[in-house]
């Protein structure tokens, strides 16, 4: 499920929850009133832009770092911003695939990188830690319409270089919000489109006042039915920035969130239905007491997280810049659901004394998340001559109530309204420290190297979990070396070391061992004006590499066991032609061989079997993307985006019933800017059509074992079309 953040002072410690939230927003915004006022007296209204780069140039890289990346800006966002998630939109980078539950990209989505899950992906916006604490996963689901907040995003592959927060295993995701604007600025934005979907997006930007202060928010509202039956969304997000800059300063201070209901959709299909009803959804399902088939209406998922982030950054010197951030995330929620013949115990109730005796009754339950996640991040960069230095780290702690509730049964026995059934509390403390550095040996030589300490401490103690209180110290090395062959052409060599502890599910299906990874990349880089090519081959070994196993447990969350040795050895190419100034390609493919080495499993008899060697779950061995586009004239982009995905098994064993199929999907997407002189400054239309060819596919599925194996279709054709004023 999901986590969230707590800034503390002593002070605000003894106070009630309520009245500590309005202490804590009140100590972070005055701080940062403090920060500004003074610096007020020693800026002028020289302004650097270069200062907001800041706030991710500690978790980023540059083609001098011998690390396999790519990113994306507004620019490449927006055209197809119209109300698909964050992951969705990733879509077409190397090595990506990407589900979404309810099908048409709103709503819960998921995203895989090099055959890693977001369990594995770090995630960071503006430095700060997103990955949730306990199961270290991500939900923009939480945010929904991050993506019209963001200014840019850098997707690095493989273990790439240190960053806060959950260890990267498959990848790492950082993303720099909407920097500051000089004028003054306003947006209205709606789209809408198949599955009665609907985005509207206000945006505004004060521009910078006096030089030096600036105002800026968004609010969205985004609905849509889903293309599977009842996987209903409705998601609200807001973004509020203040700013001050200076001529060697930027202060930041960030609130932003949103609140989600989603029905659920990850139940999946079985083979038979997904031929007679792709869009058939079993949650919710339940027989009345006259034997007929009936949907509880408000099978949910409901949550509300709330952002808050305070950003320092100081350029010291010509030398010497410095970012010192502050966090805070709350986080609380329920999931619903409709439950039958459950029996009293569980619950903590007594029978029910009748003819015969009552020992079970149908109920409604939640299952409540009240989390709070809070810590400071800080890094100072040192340039001179030939060095390139970052000395950064963090610490992050995470406290967890989990907490159910009965809200109706039919048979209520000794129960009280309000009574919970289990009470869990879970904490848990990140703290790192690295330095890492570029140093330029000779004309065409550049050696990298990056060392991070971590400590992670996890407690918790619940009937899932167990009693748990497991302190992990990992050092994760990383060195590398770049050849610069000429002005275009560049040869690098990296080998980076990681550790990563269990997640709080892997706890609950056992007694996990923490994870090993050595990670070595070779590439090539070529660059020009028309044109560039990337090629990256990797390999990844594994020890206890914790991969999926295809079951979910009864929230939808993965089970994954530890699978001893394992490897991941892949080649990844991708590349940008500017044919002239009407066309030009974007293509990329990552072929692969994912493995488990001597994997050993049960039979049916429960006897343990050695396997040899098996494909590592949901792993496709061949992934490609493009995107063919075309401008005829300047203010028109057509693109034709095309994806293709291999067979993959859903399983450990090489089991042929647990395989999705590949499939390719093309979509097509066209915007049209129109500038005026009139109250709007432009007029931007955009066009969606995804699947425009009608595939029939499945991204994702489950496998239980024994040929109990579910599906999860995605749409037909269907579009999203929108219209911009900026003014």
């Amino acid at each position: 499920m999901k986590n969230s953040i707590y800034l503390k002072s002593s002070k605000c410690e003894i106070q009630s929850k309520k009245t500590k939230f309005s202490c804590l927003f009140s100590i972070f915004f005055s701080l940062f009133s403090f920060l500004t006022f003074a610096q007020v007296k020693q800026q002028d209204s020289t302004k650097v832009n270069q200062l907001d780069e800041v706030l991710v140039s500690a978790v980023r890289v540059t083609t001098k770092t011998p690390v396999s990346f790519s990113d994306l800006d507004k620019k490449d966002i927006e055209t197809r911003n119209l109300g698909q998630d964050v992951p969705v939109l990733m879509n077409f980078l190397p090595s990506v695939v990407t589900t979404s539950d309810a099908g048409n990209g709103v709503g819960y989505t998921g995203i895989r990188v090099r055959g890693s899950d977001a369990t594995r992906v770090n995630v960071t916006i503006n430095g700060i830690p997103y990955n949730d604490a306990e199961s270290q996963g991500t939900y923009f689901v939480d945010m929904p319409d991050f993506a019209s907040s963001v200014q840019s995003l850098q997707l690095q592959r493989g273990v790439g270089t240190s960053t806060n927060g959950a260890a990267a295993f498959g990848a790492s995701l950082n993303m720099l919000t909407d920097s500051y604007s000089d004028k003054a600025s306003g947006e209205i934005s709606s789209s809408a489109g198949s599955f009665n979907t609907f985005k509207n997006t206000v945006k505004f930007s004060t521009g910078l006042m006096n030089d030096h202060f600036e105002i800026a928010g968004r609010l969205s509202v985004l609905k849509s039915d889903g293309y599977v039956d009842r996987a209903t969304s409705d998601l609200k997000s807001y973004f509020l920035q203040g700013t001050y800059v200076g001529k060697t300063t930027l202060i930041k201070a960030l609130v932003f969130g949103g609140t989600e209901k989603t029905y659920q959709a990850w139940y999946g299909v079985d083979a038979a239905t997904l031929e007679s009803d792709r869009t058939f959804n079993a949650a919710g399902m339940f027989t009345d007491e006259f034997g007929n088939a009936r949907f509880y209406d408000n099978q949910t998922d409901n949550y509300q997280q709330d952002h808050y982030q305070l950003h320092w950054n100081e350029k010291l010197s010509d030398k010497w810049s410095t970012n010192l951030a502050f966090h805070y995330t709350k986080g609380k929620g329920y999931y619903e659901e409709y439950q039958e013949d459950q029996d009293f115990a569980k619950y903590g109730l007594l029978p029910i004394a009748a003819a015969p005796t009552v020992n079970t009754t149908d109920l409604v339950r939640q299952k409540w998340l009240d989390n709070d996640f809070y810590g400071t991040t800080f890094s100072a960069n040192y340039k001179v001559d030939n060095w390139d230095v970052i000395l950064g780290g963090g610490w992050n702690k995470y406290e967890g109530d989990h907490f159910g509730k009965v809200i109706w049964a039919r048979f209520a026995s000794t129960s009280e309204l309000g009574d919970h059934y289990y009470d869990d509390f879970s904490t848990k403390t990140d703290g790192n420290v690295f330095a890492k550095a570029n140093y330029k040996i000779a004309e065409k030589w550049s050696l990298f190297g990056d060392l991070q300490l971590r400590n992670v401490t996890y407690k918790a103690n619940s009937d899932e979990t167990g009693l748990v209180d497991d302190n992990f110290n990992f050092f994760n090395p990383k060195a590398g070396v770049t050849y610069e062959l000429n002005q275009t052409n560049s040869l690098y060599f990296s080998y980076a070391k990681a550790h990563r502890e269990p997640n709080r599910t892997d706890y609950e299906n056992g007694s996990p061992k923490p994870e090993k990874l050595d990670d070595y990349e070779l590439g090539w880089r070529l660059k020009s004006e028309k044109y560039a090519f990337n090629v990256n081959g990797y390999f990844m070994k594994y020890k206890d590499q914790l991969v999926l196993t295809g079951e979910l447990d009864d929230v939808g969350a993965p089970i994954r066991a530890n699978s001893g040795d394992s490897y991941r050895l892949g080649l990844e190419v991708d590349g940008a032609v500017k044919f002239d100034k009407h066309w030009m390609i974007s293509p990329n493919f990552t072929l692969s061989n994912n493995k488990n080495i001597d994997f050993v499993s049960t039979d049916e008899s429960g006897n343990l079997v050695n396997l040899g060697q098996t494909h590592i779950a949901y792993s496709p061995n061949f992934v490609a993307g493009n995107i063919l586009t075309f401008s005829p004239i300047t203010l028109l982009k057509l693109s034709w985006l095309s994806k293709f995905v291999s067979e993959q098994y859903m399983n450990n064993i090489d089991d042929a019933s647990g395989k999705l199929k590949d499939y390719f999907v093309n979509d097509f997407n066209a915007s049209y800017e129109i500038k005026t002189a009139s109250i709007f400054k432009s007029i931007m239309i955009n066009l969606l059509v995804n699947n425009m060819f009608n595939v029939d596919y499945v991204s994702n599925g489950a496998d239980y074992g024994g040929g109990f194996v579910y599906y999860y279709p995605q749409a037909g054709t269907n579009f999203l079309a929108g219209m911009t004023l900026k003014f």
